[in-house]
């Protein structure tokens, strides 16, 4: 019992002010209460009345039964009595943490013995606050100010502070650490609330975290100093450690790195990150691997390299972080050095190679292969799949499995010639890909197991190439003979148009004839559009091209293309910031942007959206266009996007083609598209066409940006000065409709269709001209040496036998320098001017034409000053 008592009171606080009287002192109140009036009672019993007598007894048992309620309501205790308050008192009493109760103004109403032994307080009077007690010390006065004003504010707080003394006077020198809390309660009843404070002496967990921290930085300073690499990455692979020896190895100056600041695919050189991307774990689990591949360093140079991988993944089979341990090849000089530079070289070689190679056994089961096979069947080979020797064929489509089953038989019996397998691969056919297959010649016992060596390339590249070249040699073909074909027609339709003009100067509108003739030059100049538009596609027809500005060319027709796509179609031009100047014929790139406008109208039989805009695409801007032919330079972009129904892939090669059409029949020539992709191509620019079925079209038109030479930016100077001057830059003569086209010169006429130029001689000897005529270019120089080269002007064919045209102009001007000439052809200016002196002067009159356009093409030629 006495020990009880001790210990009682050695845990008992050493400041316990409770907030209300204590049972003794009621007791004893009680008592001196009762005895007080007893006395009373009995020494005035003989002087006080019964009244008064009775009076007392009543107010005596008022206050019995009070205090019976009260002891009944626990507002009065007779005895001690275990409770949840005298629970909670004992746990406090017995904590090792110094705890204090303040009121508000600094009165101390409960320290625990742990508070008075950490604060080194004798007795209740030594007994202070935190605030005095640590207010001065300038190594904790931080600390507790703070807490102190949080106090203030309602709020809690704690803090750890250093004193270089103990706190308890006369303890053990050194410095100590302390932990202090402080927090703000009320209790039910008061009005002012009250403050805890909770010290402790953490100088032990301080110690134990220093030699935590120590042990720690010897474990890094040994991984920083080991004779290998360590890295670890997290799942993106981006390097959260790396450890001195790597970074050393690798050029990195550990001081400035940030982890997560590297990629590791930045340090694998080559193929390699296709071999480390190519080993899984499955989930919830890791998996290890041994990789030689090869780290590039910050010098640029290469370190051969051994990885021992590892890699985990979560739950969910998401890539997890990964750990790594590095092994420099090149170290050591022992006796195996050799060796291993061989290895390294081999391993280098094996992984480096653009060629993905894997070895196979006998039933064609993966046993090895390098980073480029890892690279390129990425989708359908990874490590893992190595591992369990997974047959090769099942990275090829199924339908060339047999040809590779015969292949590797071939290789089995060491045969030499085995034919190369194309196939694609079974997941995208879109990717091209051809196998080699080769017998392993000389199998030795550590390459026993292997039955043949496969090298594969990915040859999509190759196909689209071919595809591109086929489709370029196709339309070439198509080409020259739609070209062809209209050179022909031409000199048809020339005299069909001619000998209807002739008929109808003889005849009157009042003729019967007449409307039948009428109606036969009119389907000639029908067959003559249709001409133009194969010589469009042939780029042989002849363009006049003018420096123009877009902006203003799609300004000029927007309100002709509205009427074409009707009211269901919604218009909309949008133009760009400063276009650049493009060099066309306006009449031909009106005619391309009124042919997309009405298929794209076409498209949309519904109504829709149909967009024409503009912009600048600099040459560096061009590689974000996936298009091969398209070369880098500056382009002006005409796009025509739509929301039709869209081209099918197999429709969509074959749209440029001429009278390919999937229109019904009668209700379109196949020509527009193509006459479109002539013109463009012709004027140096190129046109592409993406489209998405059920969603729309979208063409593309990329024209050369014009630069202007130093000739016509002198000219545009001068034209401008001029007007600046009131004088007209190049006055032009009045084209009246009864100009008079009659004269008198002497003309040599060359032609070899005999139609075409017994048309020609009767229109211009109608006109008064002396005409000779000359079935070829030999002939003509026979007439002309005949008229001793008394020739006012020639007009000539450009394609004739024996001789053409631009020869017997050249032939010509030996004689006669200045002579006057007039190129008459199907095909367009450019097709022969080039192979003329620069110097020479000629008219052009391209077939078919009539009669009218012939003697105004001489009147003008004779007309010019020569």
């Amino acid at each position: 019992m006495a020990k009880q008592n001790g210990t009682e009171t050695e845990s008992a606080p050493i400041i316990d002010q409770g907030l209300r009287p204590g049972i003794l002192t009621r007791l004893i109140i009680f008592i001196i209460v009762l005895i007080g009036s007893a006395l009373v009672i009995g020494l005035f019993q003989e002087h006080l009345g019964d009244s008064v007598l009775l009076g007392i007894l009543g107010v005596l048992a008022m206050i019995g039964v009070g205090y019976l309620f009260a002891s009944a309501i626990g507002l009065i205790q007779i005895a001690r009595r275990s409770s949840g308050d005298e629970l909670s008192r004992s746990y406090i009493d017995s904590m090792s943490e110094g705890l204090l109760v303040a009121d508000a103004k600094g009165r101390i109403l409960y320290a625990n013995r742990s508070y008075a032994e950490l604060t080194g307080a004798g007795s209740a009077s030594d007994v202070k606050t935190v605030e005095a007690l640590l207010s001065d010390n300038p190594e904790a006065a931080p600390t507790v100010e703070r807490l102190v004003a949080g106090l203030r504010d309602g709020r809690a707080g704690d803090g750890e502070f250093r004193l270089s003394r103990p706190i308890r006077p006369g303890a053990d020198l050194g410095a100590r650490w302390y932990r202090l809390w402080a927090r703000v309660f009320k209790v039910p009843g008061h009005r002012m609330p009250l403050s805890a404070w909770l010290i402790t002496d953490i100088s032990e967990e301080r110690a134990e975290q220093e030699r935590f921290f120590l042990d720690l930085q010897k474990a890094i300073d040994h991984l920083d100093q080991a004779p290998a690499g360590f890295f670890a990455a997290d799942a993106d692979g981006r390097i959260t450690y790396l450890n001195a020896t790597l970074a050393e190895w690798l050029g990195i100056d550990l001081a400035n790195f940030i982890p997560g600041q590297i990629a590791l695919r930045e340090l694998v050189a080559g193929d390699g990150m296709a071999l480390i991307q190519a080993v899984k774990a499955e989930h919830g689990q890791s998996r290890s691997a041994v990789i030689d591949l090869d780290l590039a360093t910050t010098r640029g140079e290469v370190l051969p390299v051994r990885f021992l991988h590892r890699v985990a993944a979560s739950r969910e089979s998401a890539p997890g972080p990964t750990r790594t341990i590095v092994l420099n090849r090149t170290l050591g000089e022992d006796s195996s050095a050799d060796l291993r530079a061989s290895e390294v070289r081999f391993t280098r070689f094996f992984n480096s190679t653009p060629m993905a190679i894997a070895s196979v056994d006998q039933e064609g089961r993966i046993l090895r292969t390098n980073a480029p096979f890892l690279s390129l069947f990425s989708s359908v080979v990874d490590r893992d799949a190595v591992d369990r020797r997974i047959r090769l064929d099942m990275a090829m489509h199924q339908r060339d499995r047999e040809a590779f089953a015969l292949a590797l038989e071939k290789a089995k019996q060491r045969q030499a010639d085995i034919t190369p397998i194309d196939t694609v691969l079974p997941d995208n056919e879109e990717r091209h890909l051809r196998f080699y297959v080769n017998a392993v010649a000389d199998p030795g016992s550590e390459a026993a197991e292997e039955a043949a060596i496969v090298y594969a390339v990915e040859t999509t590249e190759q196909k689209a190439l071919e595809a591109q070249m086929a489709q370029s040699q196709k339309m070439q073909a198509v080409g020259q003979l739609a070209g062809g074909i209209a050179h022909d027609f031409n000199n048809v339709l020339t005299a069909i148009i001619m000998a209807s003009d002739l008929l109808l100067t003889n005849h009157r509108p009042s003729d019967p004839s007449f409307p039948d003739i009428m109606n036969i030059k009119q389907n000639a100049n029908r067959a003559a559009s249709l001409v133009r538009q194969l010589l469009a596609f042939s780029r042989r027809q002849t363009l006049r091209p003018e420096v123009l500005n877009l902006t203003d060319v799609l300004a000029d027709i927007r309100m002709l293309l509205s009427r074409l796509v009707g009211n269901d179609i919604t218009l909309a031009v949008e133009h760009g910031h400063d276009l650049w100047p493009v060099k066309a014929d306006i009449g031909q790139f009106e005619q391309v942007i009124v042919n997309l406008a009405v298929n794209a109208r076409d498209a949309m039989p519904e109504g829709g959206q149909l967009t024409i805009r503009t912009k600048n695409v600099s040459a560096e801007e061009c590689a974000r266009y996936p298009y091969r032919e398209l070369q880098p330079a500056d382009y002006v972009i005409v796009e025509v996007e739509d929301t039709g129904t869209g081209i099918p892939p197999e429709v969509q090669k074959k749209i440029f083609e001429p009278f390919f059409t999937t229109k019904e029949v009668g209700k379109g020539t196949g020509l527009g598209l193509s006459m479109v992709y002539g013109i463009v191509k012709q004027t140096g620019g190129f046109i592409y066409c993406d489209s998405e079925v059920g969603k729309g079209t979208t063409f593309r038109i990329f024209l050369p940006r014009h630069i202007p030479a130093l000739a016509e930016v002198a000219q545009e100077k001068a034209a401008a000065a001029a007007a600046s001057n009131g004088v007209a830059e190049s006055p032009q003569k009045p084209k009246e409709a009864n100009r008079d086209l009659s004269g008198s010169a002497r003309v040599l006429l060359v032609e070899d269709e005999d139609a075409v130029r017994m048309g020609s001689v009767r229109a211009l000897t109608s006109r008064g001209y002396e005409v000779h005529e000359a079935s070829s270019g030999t002939e003509a120089l026979e007439i002309f040496n005949a008229l001793e080269g008394k020739v006012d002007i020639v007009v000539s064919d450009v394609v004739m036998p024996e001789m053409d045209g631009p020869t017997l102009l050249c032939e010509l001007r030996k004689v006669q320098p200045g002579i006057k000439f007039i190129f008459v052809s199907g095909y367009a200016e450019d097709a022969f001017a080039k192979n003329l002196p620069e110097d020479a002067i000629f008219g052009f009159l391209p077939k078919p034409f009539s009669l009218k356009q012939l003697a105004t093409t001489v009147k003008e030629m004779l007309e010019q000053q020569g």
